[in-house]
């Protein structure tokens, strides 16, 4: 096993393939004079516009920050696409060649973004937050692509902490000639990249293939993606969501166009989570949820999340209706404890798209229903489920709300009132803000398209 093969030698590389700005410190003036603090808690839209081509979500990501009583006011419009002499006018462009993936700091007041794809994918950008379409660049670019390639998953793992994660599958690995092959095993390289969001540079890195007990390897265990890195309560382990695969290697193989075999699929036998020692990255290992067989590694969106009670709370998302415990002292699942948001709020086929916990127990939660077109809301209650409630909205039996829900990246939260906008593809929508101590859902600002675009966060 590799680990902490790039602590010296691919540091280097990678900070100084990172180019840093003429100015580091953004709205400096004078030496000795400082500028004034903005006080204002900021809410940052995020919105994913059409390629060339007009595919959605696939031509980048603007940007447009308001202020709480705008973000719930039904009289104030965001038209973050409105375009004039072919350029965006109204909304800040992230850099990106593809939807960015955005994270945000708790008071709002900084964005943070590592592009996707493209020439400048991997790289790292950091942004303060001033209102409207004033999003300043702030200190060095960071490129990451070395270590996590050109289209990384990275998520902010704790506040100031940045995770970088990345997958890649090695070839099935099996003994014998045509027709007894033996499987042996279809293993996958980790690599991890610890960011500074503070202080902008990569300070630890780790390769590593998947820890697989000789039994799972043998029964046909494989990761394919790995997403969602967050940190426990004590700041001394990282959990790491798992787009677990079985292949059955007692069944019949059938061989590709190039001869291999393949081997058919198998059923996992429950949700699983990567764990490694914080900072080190070291003592890798896998924990299993009983709860589960869905996949928790996510897509856009961060679903783990620390709770007040020091236990991390997961959902199964982008497929499972469930919310699974990491318990704060064992660093184990908690088998005793399972959310289900088919039971708790009635309804059946329940699929999590993105979530957010808000504190005490209590989260938000953005869903699908199998055969049933549209996108729902619902609060959700995790210490006594029976209390969970779906919200309504005017768009929830829209069918284009699945695509917007396919890329959601961030329910925006101040204290005790999230911020959610919602626009079908292509279409007009709204912020629906949630108090979630009243169970009120209201709406807010009207959001403004274009064909192909949508709103897909607020931080």
């Amino acid at each position: 096993m590799k680990k902490n093969l790039f602590k010296i030698g691919l540091l280097s590389i990678v900070l100084a393939l990172g180019s840093c700005s003429d100015d580091d410190t953004i709205g400096a003036t004078d030496p000795g004079t400082t500028d004034p603090v903005d006080s204002t808690r900021w809410i940052t839209l995020t919105g994913s516009f059409p390629d060339d081509a007009g595919t959605g979500g696939n031509g980048g990501t603007l940007a447009y920050a308001l202020t709480e009583a705008d973000a719930a006011n039904p009289n104030y419009e965001v038209d973050i696409f409105k375009i004039e002499n072919a350029t965006f006018v109204n909304g800040f462009a992230l850099k990106s060649s593809r939807t960015a993936r955005v994270q945000g700091s708790e008071d709002g007041k900084l964005l943070y973004n590592i592009q996707y794809t493209g020439t400048e994918g991997g790289v790292y950008n950091k942004y303060t937050v001033g209102g409207g379409l004033n999003f300043q660049e702030e200190g060095p670019e960071l490129n990451t692509a070395a270590i996590l390639g050109t289209a990384p998953r990275w998520m902010k793992a704790a506040e100031g902490i940045g995770i970088g994660v990345y997958a890649s599958s090695y070839d099935v690995a099996y003994e014998g000639e045509a027709p007894n092959f033996t499987f042996v095993g279809s293993d996958s390289e980790i690599k991890v990249a610890l960011i500074d969001l503070v202080n902008t540079g990569i300070t630890n890195t780790a390769i590593f293939d998947f820890p697989w007990s000789d039994e799972e390897r043998a029964a046909g265990y494989n990761v394919g993606r790995v997403d969602v890195p967050i940190l426990n309560a004590a700041q001394t382990k990282v959990f790491i969501g798992c787009r677990t695969r079985k292949i059955d290697p007692t069944g019949t193989p059938v061989l590709d166009e190039d001869g291999i075999p393949e081997w058919p699929s198998d059923e996992i036998e429950g949700t699983k989570t990567l764990v490694l020692d914080y900072p080190s990255f070291n003592n890798p290992s896998v924990i299993t949820s009983t709860n589960s067989i869905a996949v928790n590694n996510s897509y856009r969106t961060m679903t783990q999340y620390l709770g007040t009670d020091g236990h991390i709370y997961q959902a199964t998302a982008t497929s499972g209706a469930d919310i699974l415990r990491i318990n704060s002292t064992t660093n184990e699942y908690d088998q005793s404890f399972h959310f289900d948001l088919n039971s708790a709020i009635g309804v059946t086929g329940a699929s999590i798209k993105a979530w957010r916990y808000v504190k005490n127990g209590i989260g938000v939660v953005l869903y699908t229903l199998a055969d049933t077109e549209g996108g729902y809301v619902a609060l959700i209650d995790l210490n006594t489920p029976s209390n969970s409630v779906q919200l309504p909205t005017d768009v929830e039996a829209n069918a284009d709300l699945s695509t917007t829900f396919g890329q959601y990246q961030n329910i925006g939260l101040v204290g005790d009132k999230a911020y959610v906008p919602l626009s079908p593809s292509g279409q007009d929508g709204s912020i629906y803000v949630i108090n979630t101590l009243t169970k009120e859902i209201t709406k807010g600002a009207k959001l403004k398209t274009i064909s192909g675009s949508y709103y897909i966060g607020a931080y």
